[in-house]
């Protein structure tokens, strides 16, 4: 008959020092569930005769099994990892990391009560599709402007609060799908409003949109193509020929930008990027707003680098009719949201966004800074290891869906090992803390420094150096 005695019960266990330490940083609740659950596995190797005769103290081998069950169930599953892969706006690691003003805005925030909806001047109950309007309409010429929760969103209660059950006018060039099968037809049907294609894929002219018109249209609709390019024999109107069209017809035009470049933000003309120093061929919202549409669309967290949000802007009339429309609470941001996007609207309006957003600063670097901080990081993991590392030339990414085909000159880091395979490499990285998210070319793992921010550069150094051990 197998022997339990040496078990001990679960009281006797929570009386042990480094158990009590567990339920101070777990909870008793949790901390009894894994003891017991540790306690059962111990049983069960006894029983089964697996336990070894030269395993530890039973009390002990059950404190440090409830441990790890502890760890690894509390452990969250967000976490921040180091960029290395050269995609700046990298949809699957969380988009745009924030400026340090936004992140400090956040916490001032968070730690207390707001303004949210409250108007301070009345002393009253307010509203919160207030907040970051002024700050819109500064940088970008709009009347008016609401922020909701993302782009897709702003998409939906665009055509909800405009066409619903009447026919929106697009070009068949522009029924895209993005990333996480985010179609625009469906986004249109959902909205309540009926699809009315025309052109072709390749060429649409301004009289295809007038032939379409009737009196059921109520929306001439351009969409940003986003992540992909038509090269060749194509031909599109211009944005304001466009607008020439629908006035004739007396229609509004809405345009979904996507990524939302709102330019640097400085001078006199407010919101136009006069160098462009990042290269990246995008409209800015303002262009759109001076040729005519009547509202636009972009997201917050793509070029704009703030927080993820759909910021709608345009003519008063039609943005107020947005901001009463049902879908308009079940779709709108929480406080931080609009913390961060205000702090990040401010660099823009204050000019020094390509210096204190991330984002924008990755975009402005060249490949001689980059290649001037990756000699900086080849020396320090010069020290004689299983792991070689050599500069090589290469190319980063927007990303995001933004200025498809765009490759930005960079300089990489190339990792090789003497026994390690380029997939055994890349998986370390993923696996550490925290973790390196890198990719592979020709057996080769590359890191790419533009998206690694300055903060991170000694846990990349480590995170290598331990490839050897």
């Amino acid at each position: 008959m197998p022997d339990f005695r040496a078990i001990p019960s679960i009281e006797q266990l929570r009386r042990r020092p480094a158990v009590r330490a567990l339920e101070a940083r777990f909870g008793g609740a949790a901390t009894v569930e894994a003891l017991r659950a540790a306690a059962d596995a111990a049983r069960s190797a006894i029983a089964a005769g697996t336990a070894a005769g030269d395993a530890p103290d039973p009390a002990d081998a059950i404190e440090a099994r409830a441990a790890a069950l502890l760890t690894s169930s509390f452990e969250p599953s967000l976490q921040r990892v180091i960029n290395a892969t050269g995609v700046v706006i990298h949809t699957n690691l969380g988009r745009a990391p924030l400026a340090q003003a936004a992140i400090d805005r956040i916490a001032e925030i968070a730690r207390g009560y707001s303004s949210l909806e409250y108007d301070l001047g009345r002393g009253a109950r307010g509203r919160r599709d207030v907040h970051a309007e002024a700050l819109l309409c500064r940088l970008t010429g709009a009347e008016a402007a609401v922020v909701v929760n993302n782009n897709a969103a702003a998409t939906l209660l665009i055509l909800a609060a405009v066409a619903n059950g009447r026919e929106v006018i697009v070009s068949r060039g522009e029924l895209v799908e993005i990333g996480g099968g985010f179609r625009v037809p469906d986004v249109m049907a959902q909205s309540g409003a009926v699809l009315r294609e025309v052109g072709t894929t390749n060429k649409t002219r301004a009289a295809d949109y007038a032939a379409a018109i009737s009196d059921r249209t109520a929306l001439i609709l351009r969409v940003h193509p986003s992540n992909f390019r038509i090269e060749g024999f194509t031909e599109r109107p211009s944005l304001t020929d466009l607008v020439t069209v629908a006035a004739k017809f007396h229609l509004p035009v809405a345009e979904d930008l996507g990524s939302g470049e709102l330019g640097d933000g400085v001078g006199t003309e407010w919101g136009r990027s006069r160098l462009r120093p990042h290269s990246v061929p995008e409209p800015t919202v303002r262009d759109s707003i001076d040729a005519g549409v009547e509202v636009c669309c972009f997201s917050g967290d793509k070029l704009l680098g703030g927080p993820q949000a759909g910021i709608i802007a345009g003519r008063r009339a039609i943005v107020d009719r947005i901001r009463t429309h049902p879908l308009m609470r079940a779709l709108r941001v929480d406080k931080l949201t609009y913390a961060a996007l205000e702090a990040t609207l401010a660099e823009y309006a204050a000019g020094r966004a390509d210096t204190t957003v991330p984002l924008r600063r990755m975009l402005t670097l060249t490949a001689a800074d980059i290649r001037a901080r990756a000699e900086r990081l080849a020396d320090r993991l010069a020290s004689p290891t299983g792991c070689r590392v050599h500069l090589v030339d290469g190319a980063s990414a927007v990303g995001g869906g933004s200025a498809p085909g765009v490759e930005l000159p960079t300089c990489l880091l190339a990792l090789t090992h003497a026994t390690l395979a380029a997939e055994a490499i890349e998986a370390r990285l993923r696996a550490g803390a925290p973790p390196v998210i890198a990719r592979i070319e020709r057996d080769r793992v590359l890191l790419d420094l533009r998206t690694v921010l300055p903060g991170d550069e000694d846990a990349l150094v480590q995170s290598i150096a331990r490839l050897s051990l």
